[in-house]
């Protein structure tokens, strides 16, 4: 548990600690956005690789409503391989501004909170596209541990025309992803 504490607050240091944004990027976020949607589980298809997650595969990101009106967020993977050693972090996310919905806060650690940008999203909250004011941070996340490859393709042409390097985005590896 030491491990995966210490995994997922080098997440919320690193994103705190990164907030200058770039002006050759589209920052823009889904102006439609539902939070009740949105809620529930979410397979990491592909990120920026960083530190904090170093290695992880068969990563997972769940949603769910706490008792005081934010949300909990449970971050989980598995360091090398799909049965390696399991890493979990348990945070909360907030929206500050009802208005703009898709800019939500979240913290892994006390006070300290970072971006969480929904910059797409699919019309059926089937795939999402999520970022931080920094150019650093980037993650394309599905609803099934795999997304058809045209799917993943026109995503990549999204991101790009938004200024994206999507070169450098890894594939996460999944249970049942299609080989």
């Amino acid at each position: 548990m030491g491990k995966s504490i210490s995994l997922f607050f080098m997440f919320a240091v690193l994103l705190t600690s990164c907030k200058a944004q770039n002006k050759t990027t589209d920052k823009s976020v889904v102006e439609d956005f539902n939070i009740d949607k949105y809620l529930g589980l979410w397979y990491e298809i592909a990120r920026y690789d960083h530190r904090f997650e170093k290695d992880l595969v068969g990563v997972t990101a769940h949603y769910s409503y706490r008792d005081d009106g934010h949300i909990k967020v449970v971050n989980s993977g598995f360091k090398k391989t799909l049965s390696g050693e399991h890493s979990e972090a348990i945070g909360k996310a907030k929206i500050p501004n009802p208005q703009q919905a898709s800019k939500l806060r979240v913290s892994f650690f006390w006070i300290f909170y970072s971006d969480y940008l929904v910059f797409d999203l699919d019309d059926d909250y089937q795939w999402a596209v999520v970022g931080s004011q920094s150019d650093k941070y980037l993650w394309i996340l599905s609803r099934k541990p795999q997304m058809d490859n045209q799917v993943y393709q026109a995503i990549l042409k999204r991101l790009e025309k938004r200024g994206y390097d999507t070169r450098l985005l890894i594939r996460v590896k999944q249970k049942n992803a299609l080989k």
